[in-house]
């Protein structure tokens, strides 16, 4: 039978409001302000998020969450900021197409300049992007939920430094479709490289010489033209100094997300396996926009019903699954815009099933299994990379900013209210341990983001566990062991 939770309304007024600055810096829509001449360090980079790089991802995102600038005013500790490093320089050995000599991997060079570019092509120059983990495969799906992801940062002000890896994903995903097109697109590339060909034949990029297969998408994939809307309307935002650029992006995000629309439509199925990218594409273009449309759209209980708090992957958010982050956006508006009648309605389901999501997380609740030493499974007893943990730990410091930036101090679980501190406390375990920062220390903290797997908080890195680490098939996303390979720094 499933549980039901009752959220209750709990008086804050005793507590003291947050400063004015903390409030107005959750506005999402950029405004210009004079540049910093210094980056600070106490700063988180998002989900580093596309399948390939699994563990590295997951440990950047999540500093933030360990020394948000409103509450610990200390720098990082060195481990932190190396994590923050080595994620990032990731991106840049995972560059496909020509090279820019700022590129500060020295053994990698240009390669796959011929992507596309065969006889009859309808997609004729598809260089660059990122290549999914250590083959030379490029799948727009994971790498759409990467940049949208630190996009999503960099409009906290988090990683002013990362606009050209955001740049490098944009400028790719504007060639695999005709985003010059005035209304709508007929088809759209989803894949380049085939799995049996990358994987049978193993190479340096910068050595392939055939010609790649390109998977073409005409009506199939709702999902994946939704998830692409976020990664471009999302980077608009980060983008809008550049006028022209920004809304260049913009265009080709409602571009996509007609066409996921269309899709769904034309094809008379249901859209329940997509909704949960219908959701994120939709609030990532009512952020980038301002049209109510999109409100409409995502505000609609077609897209609610099936959000279920008490399913299987209910908080499991991750380049497959992104209902947990949507929920949280969603709360988002209703905390700060408060856009009212007709969508308060739904808006409030969402906002009830985010706080659900926040009270799965907490020990006290046991829907998650933990190791020994704490670190939550998220993955339901599928392979267990740490990406989740850490999606999970971030999820939950910015809740718990939210909440304090609307001067809410905490949240109700069934008969039990938490304070915010237990949300970021629940943050800073999973990114401790998930950095291996407890009496039994990794060997070096670059082999662990490339291929750290815990088993009661124990680092593996036999290249053949690749269940923990997260190499499985690419469906499943995660390929650390290449990874690793193709990381050595």
């Amino acid at each position: 039978m499933r549980r039901e939770v009752e959220l209750q309304e709990v008086d804050w007024t005793a507590f003291p409001k947050p400063s004015e600055e903390m409030q107005s810096s959750w506005l999402l829509q950029h405004s210009p302000k004079p540049k910093k001449k210094t980056v600070r360090k106490h700063t988180c980079a998002w989900t580093l998020a596309f399948i390939g790089i699994g563990v590295v991802m997951a440990f950047s995102m999540t500093i933030r969450a360990l020394t948000h600038r409103h509450h610990y005013q200390q720098q990082a500790p060195d481990a932190y900021n190396m994590a923050l490093h080595t994620g990032l320089k990731f991106f840049n050995s995972q560059r496909s197409g020509r090279l820019p000599d700022e590129n500060n991997i020295t053994w990698r060079g240009d390669s796959c300049l011929q992507d596309g570019k065969y006889p009859g092509s309808s997609h004729p120059n598809l260089s660059g992007g990122y290549y999914d983990g250590g083959d030379a495969i490029k799948s727009n799906f994971k790498m759409s939920f990467a940049m949208t992801m630190l996009s999503w940062s960099q409009q906290l002000g988090e990683l002013s430094h990362v606009e050209g890896i955001i740049k490098w994903g944009t400028d790719y995903f504007l060639k695999t479709f005709d985003s010059s097109a005035a209304d709508s697109i007929h088809d759209m590339v989803s894949q380049v490289g085939s799995e049996g060909t990358e994987r049978y034949c193993w190479m340096r990029p910068e050595d392939i010489d055939y010609e790649r297969h390109l998977h073409v998408c005409i009506s199939e994939c709702p999902n994946l033209a939704a998830e692409m809307a976020a990664a471009l309307a999302s980077a608009s935002i980060v983008f809008t100094e550049n006028d022209a650029y920004s809304q260049k992006l913009i265009h080709g995000a409602k571009i996509l997300y007609r066409f996921a629309e269309s899709c769904i439509k034309g094809s008379g199925r249901s859209s329940r396996s997509s909704w949960d990218e219908l959701l994120w594409g939709g609030v990532w273009l009512y952020y980038a926009t301002g049209d109510a449309t999109y409100l409409d759209r995502v505000t609609t209980l077609a897209l609610a019903d099936p959000s279920d708090s008490f399913s299987r992957d209910s908080g499991v958010f991750s380049w497959n699954t992104k209902l947990a982050g949507a929920q949280l956006l969603l709360t988002r508006m209703r905390l700060f815009l408060s856009p009212g009648y007709p969508a308060e309605e739904v808006l409030r389901k969402f906002h009830n099933q985010i706080s659900i999501v926040m009270c799965s997380y907490l020990p006290s609740f046991n829907k998650f299994n933990r190791t020994k030493g704490g670190l939550i499974q998220l993955n339901n007893g599928d392979p267990q990379p740490l990406q989740y943990a850490a999606n999970a730990a971030f999820l939950a410091a910015l809740y718990g900013d939210y909440l304090e930036a609307s001067d809410t101090r905490g949240w109700s679980c069934g008969p039990n209210v938490y304070f915010t501190n237990v949300l970021r406390d629940f943050s800073r375990s999973q990114v401790s341990l998930s950095l291996h920062l407890t009496k039994k220390q990794s060997k070096t903290l670059a082999m662990s983001l490339d291929m750290g797997s815990v088993t009661q908080n124990m680092y593996t890195t036999e290249a053949l566990r690749y269940q923990r680490t997260g190499k499985r098939a690419a469906r499943e996303g995660g390929n650390g062991e290449k990874a690793q390979r193709k990381t050595q720094m």
